[in-house]
């Protein structure tokens, strides 16, 4: 886990985030849904104060964060770029387009941007197999997607202002 020092006012948020679930460790993964929302990602620190709040063990909280894909311990790019490589849009050239985004962005996938703009991941389904290959930036989906569209989407959030 990436080691990050947190503020006494993020283990109030954390706290706040346990108190709307009762502190019910039952509600452990929606706990780990909103810190993650609240954080980006969720490293030993916020997880120890989840474990804490929550009466359970750090064991438990590490052990629901490392197995569903959704939570992660390392922080995402502020654009995360996840490209479904299911087996049709496998077929129709997502390894392709992924190696495309790695090629333009200069990562592998894992991996953040050094301006920490973008990360680059891959999934195994997004369920709009008919749109395939399909492409995830944040919450917006992209289907159909070619070669030429990659540097395109890059580029729709390349001209964003930072917030």
């Amino acid at each position: 886990m990436i080691p990050m020092k947190i503020s006494e006012t993020s283990v109030a948020k954390i706290e706040e985030i346990c108190r709307e679930f009762d502190n019910d460790k039952g509600e452990l993964i929606n706990v780990l849904h909103k810190a993650q929302n609240a954080f980006g990602y969720l490293p030993e620190e916020v997880q120890k104060v989840v474990a804490q709040n929550l009466n359970t063990s750090l064991a438990q909280v590490y052990g629901v964060v490392s197995f569903y894909s959704f939570f992660t311990m390392v922080p995402k790019g502020r654009y995360p770029i996840n490209i479904c490589m299911g087996t049709a849009c496998y077929v129709r050239g997502a390894e392709r387009v992924l190696n495309e985004f790695k090629g333009l962005l200069k990562i592998k996938v894992g991996e953040t941007t050094k301006d920490d703009k973008f990360s680059l991941s891959s999934l195994r389904c997004v369920g709009a197999c008919g749109l395939a290959p399909v492409v995830l930036v944040g919450e917006k989906v992209y289907g159909r997607v070619t070669l030429d569209n990659v540097q395109e989407i890059l580029d729709e959030y390349k001209e964003t202002v930072p917030v």
